[in-house]
């Protein structure tokens, strides 16, 4: 039986948070505090290509901080395709952990669909 999932992700697991850069071959995460256009920003700090400011991971609250200046100062898709893969190495990670296993396949239109197997 399959089913359809959809998630609204907050960005609370630092590990996760790493993964998502291994796989998009983003420099590794650093927690500090970082200058933004006219503010200050602490957390897991993620520098995505091209962006002007990083993106800031506060991983007690889920939230993001940036500044893009609507997309001046970095492309909107390249925070999507961060968040995507943060949202598959967190369902990975979640599903192993519990003994399940996971294929995971990229499909034309840029989405990629984990596939679990439960065990048992």
């Amino acid at each position: 039986m399959s089913h359809i999932v959809s998630i609204k992700t907050q960005v609370k697991d630092p590990l996760a948070v790493q993964s998502a850069c291994r796989r998009l071959k983003l420099a590794e995460p650093q927690h500090k505090t970082v200058k933004l256009y006219s503010s200050e920003a602490t957390g897991l700090v993620v520098e995505l290509p091209c962006w002007k400011y990083p993106v800031v991971c506060n991983t007690a609250t889920g939230e993001l901080r940036y500044d893009n200046f609507q997309g001046h100062w970095g492309e909107e898709a390249q925070l999507h395709k961060f968040l995507q893969a943060y949202a598959v190495e967190k369902t990975i990670q979640e599903a192993r952990k519990q003994g399940h296993s996971v294929v995971e396949q990229p499909l034309e239109d840029g989405s990629i669909r984990v596939q679990i197997a439960v065990a048992g």
